[in-house]
C-alpha cells in the first residue's frame, strides 16, 4: 500500500534520499526527487518503477531561487501530500587548534543544514496547510541524534546546526497547532549512523572507508519505512534515539517540558503584545 500520494524528497541524489525515494516508489507512492546533481537525478530514474519518480534540481544553498523553486514545484506537482527535507552534509572541525579551522566551509554547513531549511519551510508551508484542511499531510525532516546528544566531537558544527533543527522544528510544529493545522504532521527522524557518502573520503578527508561507517542504508531505510508508516506523531527513532525519545527518556521529558512551559510563557507574554501587529 502507498505511504503518499506523491512525496517530495528535497536530498534525493545519494544516501537517505535516494535510498527512500526509491521505497517509495517501489511502494506505489508517486515521488518528486530534488537535488544539484543533475546526472545522480538522471540514474535515479533506472532506479525505480517507470513513471513512479520526477525529478527537479535544486542547489538549496542558493537561497534566492528557493521560493521560485517551490512555486515551480507546486504548479507542477499540485498533488504532493508529503515532503521530506533530507539534504545534509558533515564536516569535521578542531576548535583544539582553531587556526585550523575553515569558516567558509563552517558558514556552507550551517546554511545547508538550517538556513535552507528555514527558507524551504516558509515556502512549502502555505501549500501544506490550505492541504491539510481536508487531509493529514506531512513535512518529515530527517535530522540527527547528534543534534540532542552532541556525542561525536569532532563535528561540533554539524551537531549544532542539529541543534538548531530540532528546537526550529519544535516550535514550527507547534505554531501549526496554534493556527488551526492539526492535520500537518511535522515529523522528525533522527537516524543513527548511516551508511552513507556523509562519511566518505571527498566529504571528510581525514576519514578512511567512512562510507562503512554505521547502519547499512537498506536497513535503515526499510526501518524508516515501516515506522513513518505507523504514524508517528512527533519524532522517529531508529538506533540509539530510540531510548531518547520512548517514554520518560531524555528528549520525552524534554518534550512534556516544553508543550507544558510554551503554555504559561504565552500566558505570561500575552500582556505585553500588541495585538494590532
Amino acid at each position: 500500500m502507498a505511504l503518499y500520494k506523491k512525496a517530495l524528497i528535497v536530498g534525493a541524489t545519494s544516501g537517505i534520499g535516494e535510498a527512500l525515494a526509491i521505497k517509495l516508489a517501489e511502494t506505489g507512492s508517486r515521488v518528486v526527487a530534488v537535488g544539484r546533481r543533475v546526472e545522480r537525478l538522471q540514474a535515479l530514474l533506472g532506479k525505480a518503477p517507470h513513471g513512479m519518480i520526477s525529478t527537479m534540481v535544486l542547489d538549496i544553498t542558493d537561497l534566492p531561487s528557493i521560493a521560485s523553486f517551490v512555486k515551480a514545484l507546486f504548479s507542477a506537482h499540485p498533488d504532493i501530500d508529503a515532503v521530506v527535507l533530507n539534504s545534509g552534509v558533515q564536516r569535521a572541525f578542531d576548535f583544539g587548534k582553531p587556526d585550523t579551522v575553515d569558516l567558509g566551509t563552517l558558514e556552507l554547513e550551517l546554511k545547508t543544514n538550517y538556513t535552507a531549511y528555514v527558507y524551504l519551510v516558509t515556502a512549502l508551508l502555505p501549500h501544506l496547510q490550505e492541504l491539510s484542511k481536508v487531509q493529514e499531510t506531512q513535512l518529515v525532516f530527517i535530522s540527527a541524534t547528534l543534534g540532542l546528544v552532541p556525542s561525536l566531537v569532532r563535528t561540533p558544527n554539524y551537531n549544532a546546526s542539529k541543534a538548531a533543527l530540532h528546537s526550529f522544528i519544535t516550535t514550527v510544529r507547534q505554531q501549526q497547532i496554534d493556527a488551526g493545522f492539526e492535520k500537518l504532521r511535522i515529523i522528525e527522524v533522527f537516524p543513527p549512523a548511516v551508511q552513507t557518502e556523509l562519511h566518505d573520503t571527498v566529504h571528510q578527508p581525514d576519514l578512511i572507508g567512512g562510507n562503512s561507517l554505521g547502519m547499512p542504508l537498506a536497513a535503515f531505510t526499510n526501518e524508516l519505512f515501516a515506522k513513518l508508516g505507523a504514524g508517528p506523531k512527533l519524532f522517529v527513532g531508529i538506533g540509539p534515539a530510540e531510548i531518547l525519545i520512548a517514554e520518560g527518556g531524555l528528549e520525552y521529558q524534554r518534550q512534556e517540558m516544553f508543550e507544558t512551559q510554551q503554555v504559561h510563557v504565552k500566558a505570561a507574554l500575552g500582556k505585553f503584545l500588541n495585538k494590532t501587529c
